[in-house]
């Protein structure tokens, strides 16, 4: 008979519950089946491990040793035991897969490219404020892909087993009123906007704003931002003349709004897969990104705007890019 880490596991039981009694109860055994158990792991390992009392069990100096070491060693098989079968999850669970996604317009493009690879799965949709977040999630193996937004100034921090990949780097865009004067120009000075009230996204777990702010600041002064809203109040501000603001340059306008370029392209916006690398979507990772880049060009198309900008700057990829 040798000696097995369930042998192990059954001597710290009975030392934890300090009587036969209960640790047998603890193990889900009779008293006298336990105590030929421990006979027999005595015999095994050639000592006495505990002393039998009125009160319960205590270790022999003998078996103190003997628990020292199984305590030691339990931890670490415990901690293999659990990764790989978390391991194992990732990378069977094609049944179910979970995607997130920041205010970016690759959610639908992301859920399709997994349908197409992975056709029988169920996938849901998670949708955050902060990258960082969705990041995180990854990481603790609550998502299995996203779509993330950084800065060149600001990037994405990195996470253990967490694969990044650029999609594209896109210039940052002006979300004027329709009405507005600086609606007329082909592209629009930033220092122009300056002065103007401004409408910006909540700043926690985001830096935008703070990305934009370090910009501005070029132009002479931080502009005074009385609004915080994102989404439709923010375009709801704009259009009612109350505020100008920034956006992605695949932001389609709608009536009442007028999106323009910003001259000189100050700000730029990165779009970025990312995916655990022993998830079940790790062998389908570089598939998945063709699709999404794929995807990406067609909503680039379909921005009025940004088509545009893009005719007239067909190889600019942005600051720092690679």
């Amino acid at each position: 008979m040798d000696l097995e880490v369930r042998h192990l596991r059954v001597l710290c039981t009975i030392a934890e519950a300090g009587s036969l009694t209960r640790a047998a109860a603890s193990l889900g055994m009779t008293q006298p089946g336990l105590s030929a158990q421990l006979r027999r792991i005595e015999a095994m390992l050639g000592g006495v491990l505990f002393t039998r009392g009125q009160t319960g069990v205590v270790a022999t100096p003998f078996g103190e040793l003997v628990l020292d070491r199984a305590r030691a060693v339990l931890p670490g098989i415990d901690g293999l035991m659990s990764d790989t079968a978390r391991m194992v999850r990732r990378m069977s669970a094609c049944d179910h897969v979970r995607v997130g996604s920041v205010g970016a317009p690759l959610l639908g493009q992301l859920v399709r490219s997994v349908k197409a690879v992975l056709p029988d799965a169920q996938v849901s949709t998670r949708c955050q404020h902060s990258p960082v977040t969705l990041l995180d999630e990854l990481a603790a193996d609550r998502l299995e892909a996203a779509v993330l937004g950084d800065h060149p100034e600001q990037r994405l921090p990195q996470r253990d087993g967490v694969v990044l990949r650029p999609v594209a780097v896109e210039p940052v865009f002006a979300l004027l009123p329709s009405s507005h004067p600086l609606a007329r120009r082909e592209e629009v000075p930033l220092a122009a906007l300056v002065d103007e009230d401004w409408a910006v996204p909540r700043p926690d777990g985001d830096r935008t704003s703070e990305y934009w702010w370090s910009v501005c600041a070029t132009a002479g002064r931080r502009p005074y931002a009385p609004y915080e809203a994102e989404g439709r109040p923010l375009i709801e501000l704009v259009r009612a003349g109350l505020a100008v603001s920034l956006c992605q340059a695949t932001f389609v306008e709608v009536p009442g709004t007028a999106v323009r370029p910003l001259a000189g392209n100050p700000l730029w916006y990165r779009h970025v897969l990312a995916w655990h690398r022993d998830g079940p979507l790790a062998r389908h990772g570089g598939d998945i990104l063709r699709r999404v880049t794929a995807g990406y060009r067609d909503i680039r198309a379909a921005a009025p705007a940004y088509a545009r900008w893009y005719a007239r700057h067909p190889h600019s990829t942005g600051p720092g890019v690679s």
